[in-house]
């Protein structure tokens, strides 16, 4: 059974408000998004009924003249200064263990997951964003220097210090996961209980890299362990960074291969019958099957798109062809 044919059993399509089904990913505000343009997509996103923000403390360092992160943190904090009680009508969610000591090293010189480390980083997000709690901490990307079972147990203490409400674990592969939720059941601890990584409707070739994560895109391990174990799964850049939509934005190498053709010209059809776009039809089509998809727009235009698609309802038999089409050529 493939991704693409396997669902996870945290269903938000029918339980939840359209606009909460996404997430307002908030890499590059404060970077490449100036300070106006990001309020306003933030105060859009608030009224049109959104509660979760994605951030992390290493965004964005690539595009700051520092060259270290925490400004989309501290844009958040101002933003939440600026909007008295906005703070309680969102959920808020940030990352650790990738903001570089040295940002020519990197990523070598990430933090990472250390507990001291996780707990310093923690510490600075939560100054930074001016808030004294988040509702959900992740830990960013993996660190093979430290056992995952201190990881397990340094973010089950901000649980239990009421630093965070919840627990997860990005861009880690799925023996990680569960062993480090092994290891915090079998402690009476609080378990990881979420999983967030790059992934799509088109599927890369197999064994292609994504960005700068090893174990970057949604597999089917993943999405096997997420359904038996009941985890939330976030999916960023589900829409390859406006590649379905925007023809001056072509759609990655890693993706060409006659899985991607043959997914398209579906894609097409489907956004025809249905009367929308192609990012669109994506965004409903990962909402129906229980992932959270997280937009990186940076215009008012591309978030009001984005929450439309959230009211896209896919009949069973579109869905289902969707679904069917292989996804990657065979492998030797």
């Amino acid at each position: 059974m493939t991704t693409s044919q396997t669902t996870t059993q945290r269903d938000t399509t029918h339980d939840t408000p359209p606009a909460e089904r996404l997430v307002l990913g908030a890499m590059v505000f404060g970077t490449a998004v100036d300070e106006a343009t990001s309020f306003a997509v933030l105060d859009r996103f608030v009224d049109a009924g959104g509660r979760w923000i994605d951030t992390a403390d290493c965004y964005a360092f690539w595009a700051s003249e520092s060259g270290y992160g925490g400004q989309s943190e501290e844009l958040l904090g101002r933003w939440f200064a600026a909007r008295p009680g906005v703070r309680d009508r969102i959920l808020l969610a940030t990352k650790f263990g990738a903001e570089p000591r040295d940002a020519a090293d990197w990523p070598a010189s990430r933090t990472g997951l250390s507990a001291a480390a996780i707990r310093e980083q923690i510490t600075g997000s939560l100054r930074r964003l001016r808030t004294d709690h988040v509702d959900l901490a992740w830990g960013h990307m993996e660190d093979r220097s430290v056992p995952v079972e201190e990881t397990a147990d340094a973010c089950a203490a901000l649980v239990s210090d009421g630093v965070t409400a919840g627990i997860g674990l990005s861009n880690h592969p799925a023996w990680r996961v569960e062993r480090a939720r092994r290891h915090a059941v079998g402690q009476g601890k609080e378990p990881f209980s979420a999983v967030q990584h790059a992934y799509s409707y088109l599927q890369p070739r197999p064994g292609a890299r994504t960005g700068n994560h090893r174990f970057g895109w949604l597999d089917d391990e993943l999405v096997d362990l997420a359904a038996v174990e009941n985890l939330d799964v976030w999916a960023y850049t589900p829409l390859l960074s406006g590649a379905y939509d925007n023809p001056a934005k072509p759609i990655p190498e890693i993706f060409d291969h006659p899985g991607t053709t043959e997914r398209l010209a579906v894609l097409d059809d489907v956004a025809v019958q249905v009367g929308a776009t192609r990012g669109q039809v994506v965004l409903a089509w990962l909402a129906a099957r229980g992932i959270r998809p997280m937009l990186g727009g940076s215009k008012v235009h591309q978030l009001d798109a984005a929450v439309a698609a959230m009211t896209l309802e896919l009949p069973a038999e579109l869905l289902e062809r969707l679904s069917a089409v292989d996804v990657t050529p065979p492998t030797a």
